[in-house]
């Protein structure tokens, strides 16, 4: 489904449901009390649904209440998203619910499903990661769940989401989003009620990502899939720079200009003979990764999109020098390896959405910027993204040089 028409109906709709659901909620607890809380979590549910890179960076977040609470983790994702979850292997298949996003039906008809498997799999705590969405809003208050998590608007104006948390976490706009996460955590760790939640201090000791290791055999499988792409390529002779020309719908604003990353390549290329630039994406992006290659006029550019799938990254990335990467979900996904990447940042702010593995933020931090915020549900007015189009080819490529001029052992 369209972004924008998500966007709409969960403002048009969301808002006059989480407020009915919220009367009917309260009238059903005069006749029906929740069940009593006083025992531990042990089945703990999280909702992420829209953001495919937010599964990477609610990593911590899951580990501390795995740990900390020795409970059951469970996760609902939109269909479309569900890669970048197993990408991490943290939560087991059979504890994940996706609901289908490619239409209206399919999206109700699989809510009316969570709300049963829910109750199925015995659901005693929700954590909600989505910032004000009201749909999420709508699966907590009715997940059948005792404890249920998520931020809460306070006094901020136009972020209404009903009244069905038990935990009312207090949203930081000054704080890492996985901190934040981190924080509706510590909301059920705390021993007594807060308003609001949570006073606590989260460490960036805390702040960390899993790794996935890619064993010889995935990376010489990868290899072959380069050699396969690109008849130039001889293991041992190339070192391997990868480039993500593309960003997400959800904010499309985020895309360097693809004139940039021609005129990047062209200079790693000229400057580093030993450099092979592979083209990064989906089958979907093949067809516009094919006019960049074109442009650059060099058989040490590749079009490698379609080329592998999200299992596969762990593998590329531990064969590969670097990453350039708009902000978006592959910057995330790099955060499983030890691959240094350069992230492009523009209308949102690397201070609170930097990728959590080795990361470089390009960003040029205008009046204007960050522009896409929780209080704007991510919907900028923009239409032309000085805040990226300033960070010139020139900057990135002196950027990245100190990683290229360390020689291969």
């Amino acid at each position: 489904m369209n972004i924008d028409t998500m966007r709409k109906l969960d403002y048009y709709a969301g808002v006059p449901l989480c407020f009915l659901g919220t009367v009917i909620k309260k009238v059903l607890s005069l006749f029906f009390r929740d069940r009593d809380p006083g025992s531990p979590p042990h089945n703990i549910l999280f909702i992420e649904l829209s953001e495919i890179g937010s599964t990477i960076l609610a990593d911590p977040a899951m580990r501390k209440a795995e740990e900390a609470l020795h409970a059951r983790l469970y996760f609902v994702i939109f269909q479309s998203n569900r890669p970048g979850l197993d990408l991490l292997n943290a939560i087991s298949p059979e504890n994940i619910f996706s609901i289908r996003d490619s239409g209206l039906l399919r999206i109700a008809g699989d809510s009316v499903r969570f709300f049963a498997w829910c109750r199925k799999n015995h659901i005693d705590t929700v954590v909600d990661l989505e910032l004000f969405s009201r749909f999420t809003a709508l699966l907590s208050g009715y997940s059948g769940a005792t404890r249920r998590v998520g931020f809460h608007a306070f006094h901020n104006e136009g972020l209404y989401r009903g009244d069905f948390l038990t935990h009312r976490v207090a949203y930081n706009p000054h704080l890492h989003i996985a901190k934040n996460f981190i924080a509706l955590v510590n909301a059920l760790l705390s021993a007594k009620k807060e308003i609001p939640y949570s006073k606590t201090l989260v460490g960036d000791e805390e702040v960390s990502v899993r790794k996935v290791p890619a064993d010889e055999q995935t990376k010489r499988a990868m290899l072959h899939k380069i050699g396969v792409s690109s008849p130039a390529f001889e293991e041992g002779r190339f070192r391997i720079v990868l480039f993500n020309t593309d960003a997400s719908d959800l904010v499309p604003l985020r895309r360097w200009p693809e004139a940039y990353y021609i005129a990047l390549a062209r200079m790693v290329l000229e400057r580093y003979p030993d450099v092979m630039v592979l083209l990064v994406g989906s089958p979907s992006e093949r067809a516009g990764k094919e006019r960049i290659v074109s442009s650059v006029g060099s058989g040490r550019c590749v079009n490698f999109a379609g080329f592998t799938s999200l299992t596969d990254l762990p593998a590329l990335y531990s064969i590969s020098s670097l990453m350039v990467t708009n902000d978006s979900g592959p910057a995330h996904f790099a955060s499983v390896t030890d691959m240094p990447v350069f992230v492009l940042f523009g209308p949102e702010t690397p201070k609170l959405y930097g990728p959590l593995g080795a990361m470089t933020p390009l960003y040029a931090g205008l009046a204007c910027s960050p522009c896409v915020t929780a209080a704007n549900h991510r919907k900028t007015a923009c239409s032309d993204n000085v805040c990226l189009q300033i960070i010139t080819p020139e900057q990135v490529f002196q950027a990245v040089r100190p990683n290229l001029d360390i020689l291969p052992a």
